[in-house]
């Protein structure tokens, strides 16, 4: 018997692991049957919301964010990623940073996470970023909404709070773009600056209707194939969690902690755990039923423009730029995690300099 016949005879601590695991299922079945399977019915009915938040709800989320992707790629054509590079890129100049860091930021506020790694991976690699500075861009790009239908919906709940929406967005949208990687710069030093003829162009050359209809089939592929089974697993691990009773306790806990900082808890917790769109909507919902303190307002519109929820930096980040930039997953991981933790101290901050003045 030669010797990998031997070591596949041996038992691998793994399958320990999965034999403890059978008994203990066959445990449970015997025993605690009525609490298995209704751990797993909470699973599958907290699993389904998702469905109807996004795709068979009133609030028609799903065709929200298909719309916002449309006019994400829309303004893309017209020549508006360019225009902003063009504005962006001295300043990037003068805090010695390669301006492609913002690219990823940029197509984040038009279209989505997903969308912006998948472009600005390559382009980071193009113009020569060094490691640094690809975790920048990875931690800026976090600072921006992941769907475009994020602003929108944002902007219809501020000015149902009695808010003027502009400077909110020049402050916790655009603002970011250059105070993130010059405090980023602080700690990631090697970075260096470059000049427009290091960049290429970005406006892309299709048709108006290959980018009418291509949009729109990017934000179905967003919906159903990045959002919904994200936001799924998510769900059917809330759905455990509210079986044994903990879900209450941490969302009351991580409510409490937001409002205490200046972000609206209920809105602030979906933003969190679920999806800033959501967020949005329920904000805008609340907003026309009861009376909301206006900082609590901002604090929730600023937060919800970032890449939270938590299965997008520690999953769909990863997976977009992985194998495309210098980084290694965990790299990737941990850059996330550094912008959105960034992104939640900034609109605690934002949020408590507009209520000195709302």
């Amino acid at each position: 018997m030669n010797t990998q016949a031997q070591d596949r005879k041996k038992w691998n601590p793994i399958e320990y692991v999965g034999l403890g695991l059978l008994v203990v299922i066959l445990l449970c079945i015997f025993f605690f049957h009525q609490g298995f399977s209704g751990m797993f019915d909470a699973m599958f009915t907290r699993a389904y919301k998702m469905f109807e938040f996004y795709l068979f709800g009133a609030s028609k989320l799903g065709a929200a964010i298909v719309v916002s992707v449309m006019t994400g790629r829309i303004l893309e054509r017209l020549g508006f990623t360019d225009a902003l590079m063009r504005i962006f890129l001295p300043v990037m100049k003068y805090i010695k940073v390669n301006a492609a860091v913002v690219v990823g930021v940029i197509y984040n506020i038009l279209g989505d996470v997903n969308a912006a790694g998948r472009i600005a991976g390559p382009v980071v690699m193009k113009a020569g970023c060094t490691k640094d500075e690809q975790k920048i861009a990875i931690a800026t790009m976090c600072n921006a909404p992941c769907s475009f239908s994020i602003i929108v919906l944002g902007i219809m709940s501020l000015s149902l709070a009695g808010i003027n929406p502009f400077p909110v967005i020049i402050v916790g949208i655009f603002l970011p773009i250059i105070i993130v990687p010059a405090f980023l710069k602080l700690f990631w030093r090697d970075t260096k600056a470059v000049d427009i003829t290091d960049l290429p162009r970005f406006t892309p050359e299709t048709g108006p209707m290959d980018t009418l209809f291509g949009s729109a089939r990017e934000g179905a592929q967003l919906v159903f194939l990045f959002i919904l089974p994200a936001g799924c697993a998510i769900f059917a691990l809330i759905g455990i969690l509210e079986y044994f009773g903990v879900w209450s306790v941490i969302t009351s806990a991580l409510g409490g902690f937001l409002e205490m900082i200046g972000i609206e808890p209920n809105t602030g917790v979906d933003t969190i755990v679920t999806a800033g769109t959501l967020a949005m909507n329920n904000l805008k919902t609340a907003l026309a039923e009861n009376t909301i303190a206006k900082k609590l307002v901002v604090g929730s519109f600023v937060l919800a423009n970032s890449s939270w929820p938590i299965q997008v930096p520690l999953g769909q980040i990863p997976a977009v730029w992985g194998g495309v930039v210098d980084l290694k997953n965990s790299e990737i991981m941990v850059s996330a995690l550094i912008g959105c933790i960034i992104r939640l101290v900034y609109a605690a901050l934002v949020a408590q300099i507009f209520g000195l003045f709302l």
